[in-house]
């Protein structure tokens, strides 16, 4: 398949005449495409095409099936041919489907409020569409329904999502408002316990719906206001039509609204949503979404995302740039906004509470993906939002117990493993990021990390020194991933004097010896009478439970101790057995058994789709061999993202797989997630410019003469010799320049044993 740019994004590169560093427009090379829809069988992202601002509320995108399922967990797939509706919250690039609530749909001839997975007119309300007839840039999302000739806009603000709809010149005018429509129900014993849909006034509809599904019991308060009044209306549950009626309460429930089309004037509609209250989803319309100027806000939203994404400037090819900011674009979709205009939100323990002034409570923390690069981003470019990501992460604690693993609009949903609320909380704090109470936050660690909740007993954890495999499934991946939980606690505790409790967690960061084999070479599965597990295949794939392995193999997992890379080379046998077994692992493209359905994007065993291999390929460095590193580096960076709508490897998972290319692209990334430590890679880019938030610049040059140029020659830091492979995240917060000498052969800069990273 052949991706075809669309005509609004082509316009919008060849207006743009600016060169320079600093100067561009970045806004123009987003392409929200990229990425939402596979090509055959492989993944694609699952990202969303529709309109949404920096980490809002709200993500108001179409929606192309009935039920959208695992596949199109965004709600949107390129392959389909139809148009169900629109609605206004959604993931952005999960492996699980949820949200998907509030759908509107216009439509003309005899309305109905049923829809069909059907191209076909008249089958229900949903129409068919065509790509060509189809755009988006960041804040806007424009599409011709075809079913209807109605031309279908949307932008939004924060927390409200406002649609025009163009209604053909002497039609019928329908908007269908559908609150039964969400992801399947079939998936997570999802099912509508409440709802209700009362019209107020001719122009303004409220009500909300209490769901449950991968998050439990969620709340969504909306208000829908319209720009023109209502001639007619009918309002159904389930099979019964209710004519002339202003509200409706039940489970199953639908309605059908008329406008009059004399004036040809477009029908705008805006709604408001709020997880607390009706009350709180009007002031929410009346603070962020007065007036009926679509096209204000469309500017509006485009301000937004200019302004979080132009601090950092690239020099590149088209293309690059089209690829790099739209994986920057993906990096600030979620978290989300919780908390409505006046701080309220509601809490874990289903409690309205408030936030306090100029602060923001966020939830769909993707924590078993996002801590790995997302996080570290948003530390350099993003601390003061970090703050508030960590303050919501530590009120779950208080409200819950323990920090988030998993949580979507406001709720744990303990998917994976780990508790990588930790390394986020400690990596910002060692940072010296302000606006964190440490010791509050270190409470909220520590008590984490010796509370036994899904996935996690700590009784069993603290008295065999790593997870039994018969008491706790994923066993290996979950000793390897706490060990590191617990590094992180050990560090944090160093910082703030509590010694003993360093001594503590720093043994506990050292559990994963405890599975490792030594006549394999790999982490293994024991029993709780420590006994191995029999038989072992370390190309057999788990998921998530029934195998020791959570989306991933042996192979994929025997590198993660990114808290002490020398000691795992020490384990292996030292750094030629330790390289050896990294050029196996590249090139080994042997496979046992069925493959999980995150494992995509394979370089040999490396498989980039799913983020236990992330790592991986900045692992050479630390062995003294960092040209093998640029090698696999460059090759991902080329070969598994590009522009097209199977533009990624896998699922994007909140911004994850986009964050690795931002830091790669530039030409470093965090292996240990919360050391402050970015080991150098190979820098895509001919030149980046951070600007960072204490108002100074840090520059990476790396001029190439053609696209074979992707081994480090030699490097200058502000004019200096540069022989190290890695940077400190104190060097970046200095400013200056980083200049590498590119050549299309390695070479022995970076091979010193004092150039490895730290």
């Amino acid at each position: 398949m052949k991706y075809k740019i669309k005509s609004i994004f082509v316009s919008l590169l060849l207006s743009t005449g600016l060169t320079s560093l600093g100067q561009e427009k970045v806004t123009t090379y987003v392409n929200p495409f990229i990425g939402t829809g596979a090509v055959e069988s492989s993944l694609s992202g699952n990202n969303y095409p529709g309109a949404t601002v920096p980490f809002g509320m709200v993500q108001l995108s179409p929606d192309t099936r009935v039920a959208p399922d695992w596949g199109e967990a965004c709600g949107y797939n390129h392959n389909d041919q139809v148009i169900v509706g629109f609605s206004h919250t959604r993931l952005s690039g999960t492996g699980a489907a949820d949200f998907i609530d509030i759908l509107l749909m216009p439509m003309t001839g005899t309305p109905t409020t049923e829809a069909q997975n059907s191209p076909e007119p008249g089958t229900g309300y949903q129409s068919a569409f065509s790509h060509d007839q189809e755009s988006a840039r960041p804040g806007y999302y424009q599409v011709m329904l075809q079913n209807y000739g109605i031309q279908a806009e949307l932008t939004a603000t924060n927390r409200v999502g406002i649609h025009r709809y163009t209604y053909p010149e002497g039609s019928d005018s329908h908007v269908i408002l559908d609150l039964d429509h969400s992801a399947n129900k079939g998936s997570w014993g999802r099912r509508i316990i409440n709802s209700q849909i009362r019209i107020v006034d001719p122009q303004t509809i409220e009500g909300y719906r209490i769901i449950t599904g991968w998050a439990k019991l969620r709340k969504i308060y909306f208000q829908i206001k319209f720009s023109k009044p209502m001639v007619s209306s009918y309002l159904t549950d389930g099979g019964r039509k209710h004519e002339n009626t202003a509200v409706i309460n039940g489970t199953n429930l639908r309605a059908a609204f008329t406008f009059a089309n004399k004036d040809r004037h477009p029908l705008v509609a805006k709604v408001a949503l709020s997880p607390v209250s009706i009350d709180n989803a009007r002031q929410n319309m009346q603070k962020e979404a007065a007036g009926w100027d679509f096209d204000q806000f469309v500017t509006q939203a485009d301000a937004l995302w200019e302004k979080e994404l132009s601090p950092i400037q690239i020099k590149g090819t088209p293309l690059q740039k089209e690829i790099f900011y739209t994986a920057l674009y993906h990096t600030m979709i979620q978290p989300n906004t919780m908390s409505d205009v006046n701080g309220e939100y509601m809490a874990a323990d289903y409690s309205t509470r408030k936030v306090g002034a100029n602060e923001v409570h966020y939830s769909t923390f993707s924590l078993w993906d996002t801590y790995r690069a997302a996080h570290p981003l948003y530390t350099l470019l993003q601390p003061t939002r970090s703050v508030d990501f960590i303050k919501s992460m530590i009120r779950q604690y208080d409200y819950y117990g323990y920090l988030p693993i998993w949580q979507l609009w406001g709720q744990d949903n303990y998917c994976m493993i780990g508790n990588h609320s930790i390394p986020v909380i400690t990596d910002a704090i060692l940072k010296g990021i302000p606006g964190i109470d440490a010791d509050k936050a270190y409470e909220a660690v520590r008590n984490s990390s010796t509370t036994s909740h899904p996935n996690s007993p700590f009784e069993v954890w603290e008295k065999y020194g790593y997870m039994p495999e018969n008491i706790q499934t994923q066993s290996v991946s979950i000793t390897l991933e706490q060990a590191y939980d617990d590094w992180c606690v050990a560090q944090l505790a160093k910082k703030l004097g509590k010694e003993e409790d360093y001594e503590h967690f720093m043994k506990r960061s050292e559990y994963y010896r405890n599975l490792y084999h030594p006549s394999s070479g790999f982490f293994r599965a024991k029993n709780a009478d420590g006994k191995w597990l029999e038989p072992f295949d370390p190309y057999q794939y788990g998921a998530n439970g029934g195998n020791p392995f959570t989306e991933g193999n042996a192979w994929q997992y025997f590198w993660y101790v990114p808290q002490n890379i020398p000691a795992l080379i020490a384990l292996t046998g030292g750094d030629k057995a330790f390289t050896n077994k990294l050029d196996q692992f590249f090139t080994t493209t042997q496979q046992s058994g069925e493959l999980n359905s995150n494992a995509s994007g394979f370089v040999g065993q490396y498989a980039h789709g799913n983020e236990p291999s992330h790592h991986v390929a900045y692992l050479y460095n630390y062995a003294g061999q960092p040209w093998k590193t640029q090698q696999y580096v460059a090759h991902i960076l080329t070969n598994l993202y590009n522009n097209s709508f199977s533009g990624y490897a896998g699922n994007d998972d909140c911004g994850e797989m986009s964050a690795w290319y931002i830091f790669s692209a530039m030409g470093f990334y965090p292996v240990n997630p919360a050391n402050g430590i970015y080991v150098i890679g190979c820098p895509l880019l001919e030149e980046t410019c951070i600007q960072l938030p204490n108002g100074k610049q840090f520059t990476v040059k790396a001029p190439k003469r053609n696209e074979k140029d992707i081994y480090i020659q030699s490097a200058r830091l502000n004019g200096k010799n540069y022989n190290k492979t890695y940077l400190s995240h104190e060097d970046i917060l200095k400013g200056g320049t980083l200049e590498f000498k590119m050549g299309d052969r390695p070479s022995r800069w970076g091979t010193a044993p004092n150039a490895r990273p730290e």
